[in-house]
């Protein structure tokens, strides 16, 4: 009774044992690579002789293939990403014979700064197609206008316009060469700072590619806050705008009287 018991039970596991059996040419599952990133700090606070800086941040891959990693089919891409704010790019013409302002149009949500590094040209990673969906790159920072734009036919003249500005005046840069690989799985990445860097919440990103396909990315807050006199005044105006105007008028009026006590002429 007991064998016929035995094998019975035996012969209800060998469906489910078969299943369960590995056969040559069956495909494993594959397991995703990782990444980690840290930063030295995650504050920043800026002074009134701040001219710019350097942020370093260190990372590591982890589950790679080594063959695709000594072939250099791994790349990453960081990027320092400030506030989101609208914002309005004007278009000045000549209006008998004085320069106005004739037409504009405001973007919505746009990174005030933007700063990326890489581990090689951007465009040699992956398709521009690919990077739009992603909306990695200076070129590829979704621009999307807010509001009625007619027929859409001087959107591409203002969106190129806005990303001029931006470089110019140091907001938006990018380093092709700024990501390096300090040994087979661990990577260091610089960037740029720039002197009119604005306050807020920033977010460090960092996207891998592996053969040109994105595969995953990791982000970090960093604060940037601006400190000494200057902010002081800004957080007084912005905190009691009633006793600082009053403060201001009494400077300014004090100002005067002892300017003209001291150039008065007798």
């Amino acid at each position: 009774m007991r064998l016929a018991v035995f094998v019975i039970a035996l012969l209800c596991l060998l469906p489910a044992s078969a299943g369960a059996q590995w056969l040559p040419g069956q495909a494993t599952e594959a397991v995703r690579e990782g990444l980690e990133i840290g930063t030295s700090t995650s504050e920043i606070a800026i002074t009134s002789d701040f001219h710019g800086a350097d942020l370093t941040i260190f990372g590591a891959l982890s589950n790679t293939d080594q063959l695709l990693l000594a072939v250099g089919q791994y790349d990453v891409v960081v990027v320092l990403e400030g506030p989101r704010e609208d914002a309005t790019v004007r278009k000045k013409e000549r209006v008998f014979g004085i320069w106005v302002n004739t037409r504009s149009m405001t973007f919505e949500a746009v990174p005030h700064s933007y700063s990326m590094s890489s581990s090689r040209m951007i465009d040699d990673i992956v398709t521009p197609l690919d990077l739009t969906d992603q909306g990695i790159g200076i070129d590829h920072i979704p621009l999307t206008p807010v509001g009625f734009v007619g027929d859409g036919s001087n959107l591409g003249e203002f969106r190129d316009a806005f990303r001029r500005l931006q470089q110019g005046g140091g907001l938006y840069d990018r380093n092709p060469s700024g990501v390096r690989f300090v040994s087979s799985n661990l990577f260091k990445a610089s960037l740029r700072l720039p002197a009119n860097i604005p306050n807020g919440v920033h977010s460090v990103r960092a996207y891998l590619f592996k053969s040109g396909l994105f595969v995953t990315e990791k982000s970090l807050p960093l604060r940037v806050i601006k400190t000494g006199i200057e902010q002081t005044i800004t957080d007084a105006a912005h905190d009691q705008p009633i006793l600082y105007g009053c403060a201001a008028v009494l400077l300014a009026v004090i100002t005067g009287w002892g300017a003209s006590l001291i150039f008065r002429k007798d």
